[in-house]
C-alpha cells in the first residue's frame, strides 16, 4: 500500500534478525519507507549491518546511547544526509544481570543509574535531537515497554521502574512535541523470545502463563509488533500520541 513511501525513520535497537525492532523496521520497509540504523559496538554491528544491508539500508551508525556525542553524530549524519526525518523507532533497554536476578530490594544505586539511564532516558535525548529534524514533517516516535511498568513481574525487578519511566516521559514528550505536529507513542508487548528476554529467569513460564490467561489464548509474535509499530508511525494514527498501546493478545485487561 505505500503508507510509508517518501517517508525515512531511524531504528534504534536491533540486535539479531528476532528482535522487534527488526520486526518494526521490515514492517517500515514493506510500506516504503527508507530506514537508518544504529548499532552499539562491533559484536552488535556485525548482527546489524547485514540484516540493514538486506533491505537497503545506506546509513549503519555507532551510537551508544549513554554517549551524549554519539547520539550527536548519529543526528548530524542524518541531517547531512537526508532532509527531515519522519520516524524514529526506540527499541533500546538495559539492565545488568545481577539486577535481574536479585531482588528489586537489592538494586544498587550505579546498576539504578544504568537501567533509567539507557532504558528512559535515552529516548528524552533521542527525542530531543530528532524534534530539530521532523518540524514541519508530522513526525512519529514509538517506543517499546511492557507490563512490568504497571505490574509486579517477579525477576523483571529495575527494568520494570525502568519501563515506568519511559511510559511517562511518553505522555510528557507528547506534551511537549505536540505543539511542533509531532507524535510519541509506545507499545507494551507481550511476552517474546528475543535476546533481551533470554535475560530473564522464569521466561518461558512467562510464555506458558500469558498464553493460558490472554482472551485470545496465544502468545504474539514480532510482527505483530511490527503492525502496530507501522500503524502507529503512519497518517492512520495521526491523531495519536502520548500512549500506551498494548499488544499482548488481552493479557493486560485480566485480573484472575
Amino acid at each position: 500500500m505505500d503508507l510509508l513511501k517518501g517517508k525515512r525513520g531511524v531504528i534504534f535497537g536491533v540486535a539479531n534478525e528476532r528482535s522487534i525492532a527488526w520486526a518494526i523496521a521490515r514492517a517500515l520497509h514493506q510500506e516504503g519507507a527508507e530506514l537508518a540504523f544504529t548499532y552499539a559496538g562491533e559484536i552488535l554491528e556485525k548482527r546489524v549491518r547485514p540484516l540493514a544491508e538486506s533491505i537497503a539500508a545506506k546509513l549503519i551508525l555507532p551510537c551508544d546511547v549513554t554517549k551524549d556525542e554519539e547520539i550527536a553524530g548519529v543526528f548530524r549524519t542524518l541531517k547531512g544526509e537526508w532532509d527531515g526525518l519522519d520516524i524514529l523507532i526506540h527499541a533500546i533497554a538495559y539492565a545488568g544481570k545481577e539486577d535481574l536476578s536479585h531482588p528489586y530490594l537489592e538494586t544498587g544505586r550505579q546498576g539504578f543509574h544504568l537501567a533509567l539511564d539507557v532504558s528512559a532516558y535515552s529516548l528524552v535525548v533521542l527525542a530531543r535531537q530528532a524534534a530539530a529534524l521532523m518540524e514541519g514533517r508530522k513526525g512519529s516516535i514509538v517506543t517499546m515497554t511492557y507490563l512490568g511498568s504497571e505490574k509486579v513481574i517477579p525477576h523483571y525487578n529495575v527494568m520494570g521502574v525502568a519501563k515506568a519511566a519511559l511510559e511517562a516521559s511518553v505522555r510528557y514528550l507528547a506534551h511537549d512535541l505536540g505543539p511542533k505536529g509531532i507524535r510519541i507513542n509506545a507499545i507494551s508487548a507481550g511476552p517474546i523470545k528475543t535476546l533481551a528476554a533470554a535475560g530473564i529467569a522464569g521466561f518461558r513460564e512467562m510464555l506458558h502463563y500469558s498464553s493460558e490467561r490472554a482472551p485470545l489464548k496465544r502468545n504474539i509474535d514480532a510482527e505483530e509488533v511490527g503492525r502496530a509499530a507501522l500503524f502507529l508511525a503512519s497518517e492512520m494514527a495521526s491523531a495519536i500520541t502520548g500512549e500506551v498501546v498494548h499488544v499482548d493478545a488481552g493479557y493486560n485487561i485480566m485480573g484472575m
